[in-house]
């Protein structure tokens, strides 16, 4: 899902570590989505949570830290064989979800200082721009805003 200030949640991925990796890697990253993916606040279209990716022997004491930060997760469950989900990495896939807005760099600085997380499917500050096939067949181009800096003060 992408917010309006270009804030990407990948949803479904057992990829997200790859797709951090690629992402960071390079020189600009673009969305290209639907309709149905774009929202003014993270969460508005998508109620399942943030996908984390987990080191197995951690889950159980993340989960623990997860409550702490206000998040509700829950082992995902795979659906075709028993037990959870495994990501190509091996590790466990827990969606956190939240309600309301919250300081998402903050979060996920905090997720990421959590031992036994791997990484998340949050992708703060990382787009530059999104593409949204709408559904009368056009298309819609979302700029990243530009952070203001005051520099009256330096």
């Amino acid at each position: 899902r992408v917010s309006g200030c270009l804030l990407i949640e990948a949803v479904v991925s057992t990829q997200s570590t790859g797709e951090k990796v690629v992402a960071f890697a390079a020189r600009r990253m673009v969305v290209i989505a639907d309709y149905r993916k774009k929202s003014q606040h993270l969460g508005e279209q998508w109620s399942k949570g943030i996908p984390i990716e987990v080191l197995p022997m951690a889950y159980v004491p993340v989960m623990g830290k997860l409550r702490e930060f206000g998040l509700d997760p829950v082992l995902r469950l795979a659906a075709n064989k028993a037990g959870p989900v495994v990501t190509d990495n091996g590790n466990f896939v827990v969606d956190a979800k939240f309600s309301g807005p919250h300081n998402w760099d903050l979060l996920e600085t905090k997720l990421c200082r959590t031992p036994g997380i791997v990484e998340t499917g949050l992708f703060v500050d990382m787009a530059g721009m999104a593409y949204f096939g709408m559904q009368d067949g056009s298309v819609e181009v979302v700029h990243k805003l530009a952070k203001v800096q005051d520099l009256s003060k330096n």
